[in-house]
């Protein structure tokens, strides 16, 4: 071998032993969950038949071996997957009765899927509620509206006998009372559920409402751990198909922000046995089964971002005790300077900004580009009030388009003088009035942009504290 060989030899080992150097360096540190004992009372909410299994079934197993009370809800018996049904049927079909069937064809492989992990019939609760519509209902359907109707069953109640809220109407409360129900019932004090930051709009939804359950209930059931588990994630897991010998690891897109990870490591039985149990839904596995089991690895991953209070932020400004000039930027662990500014908490690598001035919202867009004409936002905030139902209180979309905006409560326009949009070079500044929120307690809150018709980036949903 020629010396100049020899050279670029070196040079390409040291080079490919640097970068694993970064790359075990920027890894994210994931401890191992709190364990779980016999005395734990533990609740897994899926949106769809199939999420428990492919996020959860080794928790399931584990709970389940340490003799722990176990009970899995589903928010919906996973009945709008076209594609899944064209797949599974071998036929194409619109009408109303099939779509139903095909949500009980995933509640029975739901059923055999929790055999093979050791869970018994009676500790499992289907809901029944539209697939692909409980965001929606969130959103729209609440009080004196008309139930949320499925765009394929195109039916406004539960249609499955045999599920806790058969004929409750695909209503806001309906889902808030059920939940609730089930949490007051068993009284869990650790839940697996559906990440913020997940792709699907159920999977949000279900968040979101047990957010919102949690609150109406403190005081009745004590402060549950909430653990969300990631499902829908653009370009993740990778490589997809079954590798039982990788990890689990977060998502590069979620890899530097606030989130607390943790994992549960599954034994090389539970492992096999999750396996069998994601074949079990058979529905979605002959369409996907390079997607589903691409999670039944070694590990199993969990994680939430931590509540942001902007009252106590405010409070130390106000009591004197942090210059105002000196904010600590969650995002880098560094001091920052913002002269004369209100502190903002700042996510998704400083895109969005969240700061009290008196009685107003500011919520801040920064780009790394000039905004155009084309860049547009899409802002939801839901306030919660303790002294004020959830189904009063408002529910803001907020529409942005370069220096203009409508602010919708549901589906009604609303036009508050008080609020205003102002453009600055690379940023955007939205000033909110609490007023037109309920004047609440918490907000859970989130950003999408968009240039044109693409959307760009998107902020995870958070809860933000503001008393």
């Amino acid at each position: 071998m020629s010396k100049k060989t020899l050279f670029f030899c070196l040079l390409i080992l040291l080079f490919a032993g640097y970068g694993c150097f970064v790359c075990r360096a920027l890894a994210v540190e994931v401890k191992e969950i709190e364990p779980l004992e016999a005395k734990d009372r533990v609740m897994i909410f899926a949106p769809h038949p199939d999420d428990e299994t492919i996020a959860c079934a080794g928790i399931i197993q584990e709970a389940v071996r340490v003799g722990a009370d176990l009970h899995i809800v589903y928010l919906t018996n996973g009945d709008h997957n076209q594609v899944a049904f064209i797949v599974y049927e071998k036929r194409l079909t619109l009408r109303r009765g099939e779509f139903i069937h095909m949500g009980e064809v995933r509640k029975k492989e739901a059923i055999k899927a929790a055999e093979v992990l050791g869970v018994s019939r009676e500790n499992l609760m289907f809901l029944g509620y539209p697939d692909f519509g409980t965001f929606a209902i969130l959103s729209y359907n609440w009080q004196g509206s008309r139930p949320y109707r499925s765009l394929l069953t195109r039916i406004s109640s539960v249609p499955y006998k045999d599920n806790l809220s058969f004929r409750a109407p695909y209503k806001g409360e309906s889902i808030l009372y059920d939940i609730e129900k089930v949490l007051l019932e068993y009284k869990p004090n650790k839940i697996f559920v559906s990440h913020p930051a997940d792709a699907n709009v159920d999977h949000k939804a279900l968040y979101l409402f047990l957010q919102i359950a949690l609150q109406d209930l403190k005081g009745r059931i004590g402060q549950p751990k909430v653990y969300p588990y990631l499902v829908h994630c653009l370009g993740w897991p990778l490589p997809r198909h079954y590798h039982s010998d990788l990890a689990l690891e977060p998502p590069k897109q979620f890899q530097d922000t606030q989130i607390n990870w943790s994992k549960f490591t599954l034994s090389k039985q539970q492992l096999e046995n999750k396996h069998k149990a994601i074949l079990c839904h058979k529905s979605q596995t002959e369409s996907s089964a390079f997607y589903l089991l691409s999670f039944a690895r070694r590990n199993e991953l969990f994680g939430d971002y931590p509540d942001i209070n902007l009252g106590e932020w405010q409070f130390l400004l106000d009591q004197g005790a942090m210059p105002s000039s000196e904010i600590y930027e969650e995002e880098s662990g560094q001091e920052k300077e913002y002269a004369d500014e209100s502190p903002d908490i700042l996510e998704n690598k400083g895109r969005v900004s969240y700061s009290l001035d008196n009685d107003f919202l500011v919520i801040r867009i920064n780009k790394n580009k000039e905004l155009n004409s084309r860049f547009g936002g899409l802002v939801y905030i839901f306030g919660y009030s303790d002294k004020v139902s959830f189904a009063q209180m408002p529910k803001i979309r907020i529409i942005t388009k370069h220096n203009k905006f409508r602010i919708f409560d549901g589906r009604k326009i609303i036009q508050p003088q008080e609020a205003s949009l102002k453009l600055k070079g690379k940023e955007l500044v939205l000033r909110v009035p609490l007023e037109i929120l309920g004047n609440p307690d918490f907000i859970l809150t989130a950003v999408k942009n968009y240039s044109g018709i693409l959307h760009t980036d998107a902020s995870s949903f958070r809860r933000i504290d503001l008393r």
